[in-house]
C-alpha cells in the first residue's frame, strides 16, 4: 500500500488489496480448518465443517468487489490518465512476486484438500499474476512513458479475479442451498436402488454436500412386505448402503434409508422427488 501511494499506480493498488484480502483469507482459512477439526455437538450434530465454505464463500464477495472497483477505476483513469513513478512501481512489483512465490510454495501441498484451501491457493496465484502484470507495467512505462498501461494492468488483474471469485462464489452457493453435489445423478442412484433386489419403489430422495468431501443421500424406500416378516430388511439395509458408497463416481459413504412396506405411503405428507 505505500508503494502504491508512492507510485500512483492503479495496479499496485488493486494488487496490494487482492494481497489485503489474501492475507485476511489466508487467516480466515486458518481459523476455519481449525473449526472444522471441533467434534459435533447436540446443537451442531455436523460440528463446524461448512466454516470452510462460508470462509471461501466471504472471501469470494469481497474479491468480487475488489475486482468491480478495478474496472471502474480503470476506465476512469484510461480517460485521465494521472502520473505514475515507473521506478517505485518496478520494485514494488518485484516484492510483491516475491512474497507470492513463497506463498505459494507453502500452499502448494494443501491446496487439493477443501475448496477453502483451494480458494486461498488460487488468490495467491493470482496475485503472482498480478504481480507480474505490475512489473510488465512499470517497464513500459519506464520505456515510453504511456501511462496508461497501468490502468490497463489493474484492469487486467480484476480480469483475474473476477471470474475466479464468482467460481467460488457459486460453489460456495451451491453447498449451501443443498444442491445435489455435481457428478451425482439421482435419477441414476434411483435406478440403481430400484434394481436391488425386493427394493419396490424409492421416493423423497435427496442428496447435498456437508463440506468438501462429505457428500449425503437420504431416501425413502419400499420393500416387499416379505422383507419385515423374515428379518431381511436389516441386510436389505447394508445392501443399499454399498450400492450407492459403490456404484457411482461420486462416493456417499454417510447415507440414510428409511424402509417402508408397501402400505406406509398413506401415512406420509406428498412426497418429494
Amino acid at each position: 500500500m505505500i508503494g502504491a501511494l508512492w507510485t500512483n499506480s492503479l495496479a499496485l493498488i488493486i494488487d496490494a488489496g487482492h494481497m489485503l484480502v489474501d492475507a485476511s483469507g489466508l487467516l480466515i482459512a486458518l481459523l476455519a480448518a481449525s473449526l472444522a477439526l471441533r467434534p459435533p455437538s447436540p446443537e451442531r450434530t455436523w460440528g463446524y465443517r461448512r466454516a470452510e465454505v462460508l470462509a471461501a464463500g466471504a472471501q469470494a464477495a469481497v474479491l468480487l468487489a475488489v475486482g468491480s472497483y478495478a474496472f471502474i477505476e480503470g476506465v476512469r483513469r484510461l480517460l485521465e490518465p494521472p502520473d505514475v513513478t515507473a521506478t517505485g512501481l518496478l520494485v514494488f512489483g518485484v516484492i510483491g512476486l516475491l512474497g507470492n512465490l513463497i506463498s505459494m510454495m507453502v500452499l502448494s501441498s494443501g491446496r487439493g484438500a477443501n475448496l477453502n484451501m483451494r480458494a486461498a491457493f488460487l488468490e495467491v496465484v493470482n496475485d503472482a499474476l498480478g504481480s507480474v502484470a505490475v512489473i510488465i507495467s512499470a517497464i513500459v512505462i519506464a520505456l515510453t512513458g504511456w501511462t496508461r498501461i497501468d490502468a490497463l494492468a489493474g484492469m487486467l488483474i480484476a480480469a483475474l479475479i473476477v471470474p475466479r471469485a464468482v467460481t467460488i462464489l457459486r460453489e460456495a452457493s451451491s453447498i449451501l442451498l443443498e444442491s445435489t453435489p455435481p457428478g451425482l445423478d439421482l435419477e441414476d442412484v434411483r435406478k440403481h436402488l430400484l434394481a436391488v433386489p425386493h427394493v419396490q419403489g424409492v421416493h423423497d430422495l435427496h442428496a447435498s454436500t456437508i463440506a468438501t468431501g462429505l457428500p449425503v443421500l437420504t431416501a425413502h424406500v419400499v420393500l416387499d412386505d416379505s422383507c419385515f416378516h423374515d428379518g431381511h430388511s436389516a441386510c436389505m439395509l447394508g445392501d443399499l448402503q454399498e450400492c450407492v458408497a459403490a456404484h457411482f463416481d461420486v462416493s456417499v459413504e454417510h447415507s440414510t434409508f428409511q424402509l417402508e412396506p408397501f402400505d406406509h405411503a398413506e401415512r406420509e405428507h406428498a412426497t418429494h422427488t
